[in-house]
């Protein structure tokens, strides 16, 4: 089969979601719904080009999403499993699996690169009723541009009166100097240091497998931030994330 290439998300397909709402502001996250996939997906291999099917594992939804080889007459097949939603259980299972295939299929996949995404309380609405706190801003992705490598090279976010609120720009690292030689560092630790700062900022794809951890444990996201002491996950360094992560992982999933 002749590779077809799936393009990049445009700005108005993908939307925003808070994430966290804190004193200092909020977090998004950035996604993609089933019909974006849908219509990708008809745009790319035709109408007659795919289909999908569903299966139970246990009490986990899979969703198959298979692509039409014309030269070797076969179904190319990729699978995920969905995770449960707010509201409609078995609703929400399928669509979210089905998104999910969708990813490994390439649909959406430069999401996962998306940088952490904070918007301070100062150009944001927060308001409170019945003890919790909620956003009266909706948010929308202005302009986005992605590499040849499905990553995110430029973002800008607005809010309802279309005022940017949230702006990204990729770094290029400039190349080193052929007269420079490299420092190496004085001692052990400050070699630590200086690897600890060069991590990159969280992404998407983190930002994910930390959120599904929470879901599969049934810790909150206030707790989680109350344990490191933070306010928000803006704070959260790499050593924190890794922490947070390892004790995910070691505990039991919510009945």
């Amino acid at each position: 089969m002749s590779e077809k290439k799936i393009r990049a998300l445009k700005a108005d397909e993908i939307e925003c979601r808070v994430s966290n709402i804190s004193d200092k502001g909020v977090t998004l996250l950035l996604y993609k719904n089933a019909r974006v996939d849908q219509a990708i997906l008809d745009e790319t291999f035709g109408v007659y080009g795919w289909q999908r099917s569903h299966r139970l594992v246990g009490d986990d939804l899979y969703c198959t999403v298979s692509i039409w080889d014309e030269e070797k007459h076969i179904w190319i097949a990729k699978e995920d499993v969905g995770t449960e939603g707010d509201y409609e259980k078995v609703k929400g299972l399928a669509s979210d699996a089905f998104k999910r295939a969708c990813v490994n299929i390439g649909i959406g996949r430069e999401l996962y690169s998306a940088p952490f995404i904070f918007i301070p309380a100062s150009v944001v609405q927060i308001g409170e009723k019945n003890g919790k706190r909620f956003v009266r801003d909706r948010f929308t992705v202005q302009s986005i541009t992605v590499s040849e490598k499905k990553v995110i090279t430029s973002l800008t976010v607005a809010n309802q009166n279309g005022t940017e609120v949230f702006s990204y720009k990729e770094r290029k690292q400039k190349p080193p100097s052929k007269t420079e030689e490299p420092q190496k560092p004085k001692t052990k630790n400050a070699g630590e240091k200086d690897r600890q700062s060069a991590l990159p900022e969280f992404t998407l794809r983190e930002l994910d497998i930390l959120y599904d951890e929470l879901y599969r444990t049934g810790v909150t996201e206030e707790a989680l931030l109350k344990r490191y002491g933070l306010d928000s996950m803006k704070d959260m360094n790499r050593d924190i994330y890794m922490r947070a992560l390892s004790g995910l992982r070691k505990t039991r999933t919510a009945a």
